[in-house]
């Protein structure tokens, strides 16, 4: 068996000035939160977003039982958080890119003057995990444009609803555009052949209905619960199948926004695993805030403002 998570832990900063750091026993608390979280989920492999500093992550393993290796993005966005890993299997750096899809064009991203983003507002990193039993896993990790949205002059509210609509679509532009370049990493990972095992995991920002994760999948049909699953096609070998659809009704969410429930961390796999299907779960072993348009309201509590997504994987030799 091999257990693979994936969780946002809520602007990792070790103490000092800046946004999002905290006060030293602030930071202990909430590391001790994190530690006993992960400890209880025992996780081979977990993919992390919201790092600010990599060394904190650096803390958080000094605190974790056994030996564990870890990996950061070089890229993040403009408040310092980036994607990563924390594995107890060996990892392989395969890539670690802000860069969209050559055919697609910059997009707007503000009100102009300001300039089109040809890139990611953080950087998508790759990994290759070696198995105990031998053969590899492909874990593709990234960190979609939030919904929530920030104004020109560092605001949380817009002048107006006519702002308000520019930024959403703005925000929607970029989201859309960084899940077109998570799928084409997937789409090169997985050409080599059907038997490829990738995954790839994160804070999507959006629910599994959502037209920018859906651009994840790749070939549509075949989903879970659907009457096409149990039949193979051409399209299996390029697909990938979110697992949010296992997840036990009760504990189908990883966030609560505005005081309703949502299912934003996803993880989605190649054919060569799903049979047997995993065990997934979120896990909820505290209570979660609900996040507001403030989206600094929360850091100053242990944990996170997300509950992580853990599958559990039965691996043919």
């Amino acid at each position: 068996m091999v257990v693979i998570g994936t969780w946002n832990l809520e602007n990792l900063f070790r103490p000092g000035d800046g946004d999002g750091r905290p006060d030293p026993a602030t930071y202990d608390a909430k590391l001790a939160a994190l530690r006993d979280t992960i400890t209880a989920i025992g996780p081979d492999v977990l993919a992390v977003q919201e790092v600010g500093d990599p060394e904190a992550l650096d803390d958080l393993i000094a605190r974790l039982p056994g030996e564990w290796h870890r990996t950061c993005s070089d890229h993040p966005d403009g408040r310092g958080i980036r994607v990563g890993f924390l594995s107890r299997l060996p990892l392989t750096v395969v890539a670690d890119t802000v860069a969209l899809p050559a055919k697609l064009a910059p997009i707007q991203i503000a009100d102009p003057p300001a300039p089109l983003s040809g890139e990611l507002g953080r950087g998508v990193l790759t990994v290759t995990a070696a198995l105990a039993g031998g053969g590899t896993l492909t874990l593709i990790t990234c960190h979609l444009k939030s919904k929530l949205l920030s104004y020109p002059g560092n605001r949380f509210f817009p002048h107006g609803e006519d702002e308000r609509a520019r930024y959403g679509a703005y925000a929607l532009y970029r989201r859309t555009a960084e899940a077109a370049a998570v799928r084409e990493l997937a789409t090169a990972a997985l050409e080599p052949g059907e038997g490829e095992r990738v995954i790839v995991l994160g804070d999507l920002n959006d629910e599994a209905a959502a037209a920018t994760t859906q651009i994840l999948s790749g070939p549509p049909g075949s989903e879970i619960g659907t009457g096409g699953f149990a039949r193979d096609d051409a399209g299996d070998r390029l697909r990938l199948w979110n697992l949010a659809a296992l997840i036990p009704d009760a504990e189908r969410y990883s966030r609560i926004n505005n005081g309703r429930r949502e299912l934003i961390d996803h993880i989605l796999v190649s054919h060569a695993l799903l049979a047997p299907l995993p065990e997934v779960h979120a896990v909820h072993d505290y209570d979660l805030p609900s996040v507001t348009e403030q989206p600094a309201a929360h850091v100053s509590k242990p944990g996170s403002d997300h509950a992580p997504v853990v599958a559990t994987f039965t691996l043919a030799g």
